[in-house]
């Protein structure tokens, strides 16, 4: 370990280890400092994302929706398998290794974009300098001529509900259930809620998700959160809106929450409930007094467009700064510091930054809602193609949902794209790849598609726009 340093990044997250290792390929010295620890005490590199959070949950999320299947949908091809069953210990051992291997992956990039990897917590202290205070207490002051500060986010506490990490648990508890539990409380209809809400229910838990707005799903399109309501309900997910949680009684045989809705004060037995209500910044710690860093009165630390602190030399990206809580967007902004910092070009397009809910059916979407354009008062103009509608889907047993594209009616050009469906978080990419370019939907109405493909709803939706599609009645 050295003493001084081109690049020190902070956390090696999905923003952190994307910076140094860019950082690197750049050519400059790097350390990277992480202090996520698992249960066996043991350090990692990956953040929430890698360890407990994205890449756990889609295994999990893809073992419970192969069970559904096996269940429920392999009959309708002629399937005979007998009574599915999971066995709970092989799926958390399964998904175990996939995180490990996903960690320990970061090592090897590490090695070969010479960062050297340092377990154990970074701080930032004046004039560029970090105090790391290594796994066996060790601390040693590091110099850098340039600090990325990637320190992630923690799951926001209920103050009426608070964290045991036995029967009231955060996102990464409920990644870690070793049976499924008869009941499960979920609190928070997000994306965290309704995907650990969805693994588990898949697997035979009752589960009743509590959540505080009125509006379910509000940051979606209208019509996707009204289409994925109608869905969540159909596979058993009792969700309840306007559903304020007052508190919570922990005893032997589980949990009494308290709720008030518009019909009045309400009681709820779970055997164990979820808390996932967002998530903050994890900005406890980072800072000494004096870095010129400031934060925001939500704990974000503030950065202009180009992630740069107040501090000279002093960048800041991930979920620590303004904007979405999103893997890709820490991803693109560290590479982008990184880039910017070896003098060369670099820019993250927030306009582009598309969000996945990774439930079934699947919901995406990049740019605007319908109801934000006609909130501007822009002229504009919709097409929908429903995959009831696409010979893929059918053939796949996956009719549900459907494409939707927003664009002005004035110059044609993509205003926002929405899918809930079929792969929904992969079809989205081609929608972020035309708004990257600033795209019209005719662009879109001449490009060839194959056939048979689900990337066929996205273009006979741009169709529909113009009242052209061929594929369904243009209404």
């Amino acid at each position: 370990m050295s003493d001084s340093y081109d690049v020190i990044v902070i956390g090696g997250g999905p923003a952190g280890y994307p910076a140094a290792i860019r950082a690197g390929q750049n050519g400059l010295t790097v350390a990277c400092i992480d202090e996520w620890q698992n249960r066996d005490g043991s350090y990692a590199f990956g953040g929430t994302c890698l360890n407990a959070g994205c890449i756990p949950s889609k295994a999990l999320l893809e073992s419970s929706e192969l069970l559904h299947r096996a269940r429920e949908e392999f009959p309708t091809h002629g399937i005979r398998i007998g009574a599915a069953t999971m066995d709970v210990t092989q799926m958390q051992k399964r998904k175990a290794g996939i995180v490990k291997a996903s960690t320990q992956g970061i090592l090897a990039l590490f090695k070969s974009a010479k960062v050297t990897g340092l377990a154990g917590h970074g701080k930032l202290l004046p004039g560029r300098k970090v105090e790391y205070t290594a796994a066996d207490g060790t601390v040693t002051v590091l110099e850098a001529k340039s600090v990325v500060l990637a320190s992630g986010s923690t799951p926001m506490p209920l103050k009426s509900v608070p964290f045991d990490g036995t029967t009231v648990l955060d996102s990464w508890g409920a990644l870690d259930l070793a049976a499924v539990p008869k009941r499960l409380g979920v609190i928070g209809a997000g994306v965290i809620g309704l995907e650990l809400g969805s693994v588990w229910r898949r697997l035979g838990s009752e589960v009743v998700v509590l959540e505080a707005l009125d509006a379910f799903l509000p940051m979606a399109d209208g019509a996707v959160a009204k289409e994925a309501l109608k869905h969540f309900k159909k596979q058993g997910l009792d969700i309840r809106l306007g559903a304020k949680v007052t508190g919570a009684t922990v005893a032997a045989g589980g949990v009494s929450l308290s709720y008030a809705d518009a019909a009045g004060a309400h009681t709820l037995e779970v055997d164990q409930v979820v808390v996932a209500i967002g998530r903050r910044p994890n900005s406890a710690g980072l800072l000494a007094e004096g870095t010129g860093v400031a934060l925001d009165e939500r704990g974000f630390i503030r950065v202009d467009d180009e992630c740069r602190t107040g501090a000279k030399g002093v960048y800041a990206v991930g979920d620590c700064v303004r904007g979405p809580m999103l893997a890709h967007k820490g991803k693109e902004e560290g590479v982008m510091v990184a880039d910017l910092i070896a003098g060369r070009y670099g820019e993250v397009n927030y306009r582009t930054i598309p969000s996945v809910i990774y439930t079934a059916p699947e919901i995406a979407w990049v740019g605007q809602t319908e109801e934000q354009v006609k909130a501007s008062g822009r002229p504009y103009k919709t097409g929908v193609f429903p995959f009831l509608a696409s010979g893929r889907a059918r053939a796949m047993e996956a009719t549900a949902g459907f494409t939707k594209v927003v664009a002005g009616a004035d110059d044609d050009e993509i205003l926002g794209v929405h899918v809930i469906g079929p792969m929904a978080g992969e079809l989205i990419a081609e929608a972020v790849l035309a708004m990257e370019y600033s795209a019209s939907t005719e662009d879109l109405q001449r490009t060839i598609h194959a056939h048979p493909t689900l990337s066929e709803a996205l273009h006979e939706a741009a169709l529909a726009a113009d009242k052209r599609a061929i594929d369904f009645p243009n209404r």
